[in-house]
C-alpha cells in the first residue's frame, strides 16, 4: 500500500487517516458518512465492490462497484482487495487501488465497513486507521428504523437483527464507540474525532523539521 502523505497548511506533511465507520445496518453510519463527505472536501468515500443486486436509485461506481461472483473471486485471486467479507449472502470488498490513489491525492478515505473489513484493514494498515463504532439506542429503536425504511423483506429485516447482535459484540475492537440516538450530536461527534486523530502529533510526518526550523 503507498504511503499516505498529505500536505498540511503549515508547510509540513502527515499521514493520511484511513477512517472506519461500523455499525449494525440501520443504526445510521450511512447517512453519518454522507452528511461527512459533504461537510469535509478532504475527505473521500472508499466505494466498495459487491455482488449484491443494485437497488433503486444506486449507481455504479458511486454506491458500489456491482460484479458478478466471477468477477469478484477473480479480484480475491489477484489480491486487488484490502479486505473482504459474505455479508448477508453477499460479498463485499475494498479495491486497493482507488484507496490508494485518493491517499496519493492528498485526501483521507473514509470507509463503510464491518466489523471484519475494520479487521482486515487494521491488520494492513496499522496505525494509519481510525475505527469508530456507532450504536443504536436500542435495538427495539434498530429494529424500528429498519422497518421504517421499507426496502428488506422480513426475511432480510430478521437477519439483519441476529446479525446486529453478533457485531455489536465486537465493539470493542473500535477506538471510539458512540451512541446515535441523536443523529447531528453523533454527526458532530464524529466530525470532532476526524479533527483530533487529523492532529495527532504521530501523524505530522513534517513535525520535527518544522521545530527545527522555529529553533534555528
Amino acid at each position: 500500500m503507498a504511503d499516505p502523505i498529505q500536505s498540511d497548511p503549515h508547510g509540513f506533511k502527515r499521514r493520511g487517516v484511513l477512517f472506519v465507520l461500523s455499525s449494525p445496518s440501520g443504526a445510521g453510519k450511512s447517512t453519518i458518512a454522507r452528511k461527512l463527505l459533504a461537510a469535509d472536501s478532504g475527505l473521500a468515500m472508499s466505494v466498495s465492490a459487491t455482488t449484491r443486486p443494485m437497488r433503486p436509485g444506486e449507481k455504479d461506481g458511486v454506491d458500489y462497484h456491482f460484479v458478478d461472483v466471477a468477477k469478484f473471486k477473480d479480484m480475491v485471486a489477484n489480491h486487488e482487495f484490502l479486505e473482504w467479507a459474505h455479508v448477508f449472502g453477499h460479498r463485499y470488498g475494498t479495491p486497493h487501488a482507488p484507496v490508494e490513489e485518493m491517499l496519493a491525492n492528498g485526501r483521507d478515505v473514509l470507509f463503510d465497513i464491518d466489523w471484519q473489513g475494520a479487521q482486515q484493514l487494521h491488520q494492513i494498515a496499522g496505525g494509519d486507521v481510525v475505527r469508530v463504532f456507532i450504536f443504536p439506542p436500542s435495538l427495539q429503536e434498530l429494529e424500528r428504523r429498519l422497518r421504517g425504511r421499507a426496502t428488506d423483506s422480513e426475511e432480510v429485516i430478521e437477519a439483519r437483527m441476529s446479525r446486529a447482535a453478533a457485531e455489536i459484540a465486537h465493539w470493542d475492537g473500535y477506538d471510539y464507540v458512540l451512541v446515535n440516538d441523536d443523529a447531528e450530536s453523533c454527526f458532530q461527534s464524529v466530525k470532532t474525532i476526524l479533527q483530533a486523530e487529523r492532529l495527532k502529533r504521530s501523524r505530522q510526518t513534517g513535525l520535527i523539521g518544522f521545530v527545527r526550523s522555529l529553533t534555528r
